[in-house]
């Protein structure tokens, strides 16, 4: 294996004052923290998140090389230490996995996210004694890559990617690039009744919602060992999360759908975030906030965007809901974490066609030996 992805591995692995930290937002609101503006291979990005829980179970991750980006959302349940874990431990995977394949194709993130699962899996193993809890410890995660003018995608679980285009009338269009892996949604009830035909309860609602065994929402994550493998059980101590009969195989996968596009000239910004915005911002919202509004601080104003929503239909001001302690206030929002990533087609290389680029390319852009040129920013509330 090259030295440089030892290094790179140890980076990822190194403490959080490596990479720069979100200054706090609005000294109102103690739970707000944001970048503003930071440039990136074919842009500039911004970040956002607002911490709803009692411990903040939400990561972001913005990895900008010369001539690529790799992104990632990770919404944590069940405690912060699947997110955690992803943030640590799924883009060195990534890297390494994209070098032994000598290709970056849907294989490679499907394999980048098995191989970060089974790592968590096994530390689960060794921690679930002292930490019997961590076995309810999971992530949605979503993940972005750009690289010349190809954007991937792999996304497992309900956080979302849009892609802001301009119509022809110049108008801001969101196109969803993503499926959201819930079970309020059909398909994907349809889907886990035809993978567990001989299981009449592998869906079915409790308390106002459609769950996997009535205990989760997303059908596909990082983590959630005890819906994944029998050893991993918690007993009726924890009500929470106890499965009313034996687990006789996983309900959840770790397996990500994968998108693939060219970016083409009309396409403007993406927005990757949890699904804490989108359940108060609708798609074509968010693409219509960050069109009409300057680039600078605009992941904090969807976010703002979302909690004024979520008082509004509490019926109550924004300025009272920035005053409600953690904890409490996911009783009215959950965690949000949003990433824009602005497009300048007019960049150097933006106008030339798809390239065949080598893997030695790509990990050259976001992997170099040297780390001094590599500007990673994973982010830490």
């Amino acid at each position: 294996m090259l030295s440089w992805l030892g290094n790179l591995a140890a980076a990822c692995m190194r403490p959080v004052q490596r990479y720069a930290r979100m200054s706090k937002d609005d000294e109102d609101d103690p739970l707000f923290w944001s970048r503003d503006l930071d440039p990136h291979s074919l842009g500039e990005f911004s970040i956002a998140v607002v911490q709803s829980n009692q411990t903040f179970e939400d990561r972001c991750q913005v990895e900008t090389g010369t001539d690529a980006t790799f992104v990632g959302v990770y919404d944590g349940h069940g405690g912060p230490e699947a997110a955690q874990f992803v943030v640590d431990r799924l883009f060195g995977h990534f890297l390494r996995i994209v070098q032994d394949n000598e290709s970056i194709s849907e294989d490679a993130f499907k394999k980048a996210f098995l191989a970060t699962e089974n790592e968590f899996l096994g530390h689960v193993c060794q921690t679930r004694h002292s930490n019997p809890l961590i076995s309810a410890s999971g992530s949605c995660c979503l993940v972005g890559v750009i690289w010349g003018r190809t954007l991937y995608i792999a996304n497992a679980g309900d956080s979302r990617a849009i892609i802001g285009c301009l119509s022809r009338s110049n108008n801001i269009i969101a196109e969803q690039l993503t499926s959201d892996h819930n079970a309020s949604k059909e398909e994907v009830r349809d889907e886990l009744r035809s993978l567990h035909p001989d299981d009449p309860h592998i869906v079915f609602r409790r308390n106002g919602a459609w769950r996997v065994k009535g205990i989760i929402q997303v059908s596909r994550s990082i983590g959630d060992a005890y819906l994944k493998r029998p050893e991993f059980a918690l007993d009726p101590s924890v009500p929470r999360f106890h499965l009313s009969e034996p687990l006789r195989r996983p309900v959840l996968t770790a397996e990500p759908s994968v998108y693939t596009r060219v970016i083409r000239p009309q396409d403007k910004f993406l927005v990757f975030a949890s699904d804490g915005l989108w359940e108060h911002v609708t798609n074509q919202e968010a693409a219509e906030i960050v069109y009409n509004h300057p680039r600078a601080g605009i992941a904090r104003r969807l976010v703002i965007a979302a909690l004024q929503e979520a008082a509004r239909k509490r019926e109550m001001r924004y300025d009272d809901l920035k005053k409600i302690e953690k904890g409490v206030r996911r009783f009215f929002h959950d965690d949000i974490s949003v990433i824009v990533i602005f497009i300048d087609q007019e960049l150097p290389g933006a106008n030339t066609s798809v390239p065949h680029l080598s893997v030695r390319g790509f990990i050259d852009a976001v992997g170099p030996s040297d780390f001094s040129s590599l500007d990673g920013i994973h982010i830490h509330a």
